[in-house]
């Protein structure tokens, strides 16, 4: 592949990962077409919109439509590179769900001719790779295809995961550094070369099973951390101390980094990838499946204590404070904010006031309880009850004077000058 000739691209995906991928390699010249099974999502790309929220990726794919550079079909199209950015979600029992990037693998199979390179980029189970290399090798036997061909293979297949962060996105596919893991080393060269054309940030290259590993420990690291911040949040509930001092204090050590607890770990990865090692390798694995435990269990004590202050105070309004499983994006995917405003939601009805800036109605998982969609004022007028679920900007900015009179569970650390109400019960100790 020609660092001069931009090639011909097909992003299988146009989720939160394929679709700005897809427009940064349309505005480095290549013609993309991002293949989706939803016509909704097909109608709104092709119209230049998007269906996501994502700074700065409204304008970018407006751009490149425009520009004839990028359009979006139901079906996968003959292309030199084919990216993979499909889910992988888990199945019963913790199982990875691998059978979207093999039917993504099937649907590529019949378009690809010699010369062509198949990237995946969706976070998978290590020898996830080689099953699909396998697969296109059973559907394509025509093809050389590589580890069954020695050096003489026809295709190219690799592995990139993303490393970004929602609301980053676009700055971290080009800044940050790429770990580009190849079925052979040629494999990975030739990825690289791809990659070069829109990543600013370094592509170190190495094997595909590496790779692979290399994005789950990414993201079982954060987990593990997480979830000694979370624990050490229900230690310092239990004994009565403030746990951001606690911390602000501890990380004063010039080797602790301790980071900040929360109602639990959510999102497309840190929630999810940690599992994907533990079923690969179930008895060595105990400190990576406790983690999950304590920041699931987290999530649990949230509602528990959530529970109590509001029985406490029969009929007062109550506000949940965001629904996303981090600050400042729409992204709902596996949000313990989401599931402790639910089940208060099932639980206490239409005393229960959610407020999320970054949607228009309330996810259908409250149907039914009668709790309602508010701004902020409005839940600030309403509500004697505060629970801060979400560390939205827009949240932070609440000034002490409105507040100051509210009955109010933290558990983003976001309000250190909350005055302390009387206790009357355990709910009301500590913002934790």
């Amino acid at each position: 592949m020609s660092l001069d000739r931009p090639p011909s691209v097909c992003v299988v995906g146009l989720g939160y990962i394929g679709l700005p991928t897809a427009a940064l390699i349309a505005r480095s010249g290549a013609p993309v077409v991002g293949v989706d099974v939803a016509p909704a999502v097909v109608d709104t790309v092709n119209s230049g919109r998007i269906h996501i929220e994502e700074i700065d990726l409204a304008g970018l794919v407006q751009g490149v439509v425009e520009r004839g550079l990028l359009r979006a079909a139901l079906a996968v199209e003959p292309a030199d590179v084919f990216v993979i950015a499909v889910p992988t979600p888990l199945g019963a029992n913790h199982v990875p769900d691998t059978s979207h990037i093999l039917t993504a693998g099937r649907a590529i199979a019949p378009v690809l001719k010699p010369g062509d390179m198949v990237i995946l980029e969706s976070t998978s189970p290590v020898g996830t790779t080689e099953a699909l290399r396998d697969l296109l090798a059973r559907l394509r036997p025509d093809l050389r295809v590589p580890g069954h061909a020695g050096d003489g293979a026809d295709i190219a297949i690799a592995y990139c995961p993303e490393r970004v962060l929602p609301g980053r996105i676009l700055v971290e596919l080009i800044d940050n550094d790429r770990c580009i893991g190849g079925i052979t080393p040629r494999c990975a060269r030739k990825a690289l070369t791809f990659y070069r054309r829109f990543v600013r940030g370094q592509c170190v290259t190495t094997t595909a099973r590496t790779a692979e590993m290399v994005k789950l420990t990414e993201n079982a690291f954060r987990d593990v951390n997480i979830a000694f911040a979370n624990e050490l949040s229900r230690v310092a509930d239990t004994t009565g101390l403030d746990v951001w001092e606690v911390i602000r204090l501890a990380n004063r050590h010039p080797r602790v980094n301790i980071l900040q607890p929360g109602p639990g770990v959510g999102g497309h990865c840190i929630a999810v990838d940690p599992w994907f090692i533990v079923h690969g390798a179930p008895d060595d694995t105990p400190l990576i499946r406790a983690a999950r435990a304590v920041n699931d269990g987290k999530t649990d004590h949230v509602i528990a204590r959530a529970t109590a202050m509001i029985e406490a105070h029969p009929g007062a309004g109550v506000a949940c404070f965001g629904l996303a499983f981090k600050a400042n994006i729409d992204d709902f995917r596996e949000s313990p904010a989401l599931k402790v405003a639910t089940h208060v939601a099932a639980r206490f009805g239409p005393r229960i006031h959610v407020v999320e800036p970054h949607i228009d109605a309330l996810p259908a998982a409250f149907a039914g309880t009668g709790a309602r969609l508010c701004d902020i004022d409005r839940a600030l007028i309403d509500c004697a009850l505060l629970i801060v679920l979400v560390d939205h900007d827009v949240f932070r900015s609440v000034p002490l004077d409105e507040r100051a009179d509210k009955i109010v569970y933290d558990t983003r650390g976001i309000w250190p000058d909350q005055p302390k109400r009387a206790e009357g019960t355990p709910a009301l100790k500590l913002a934790g």
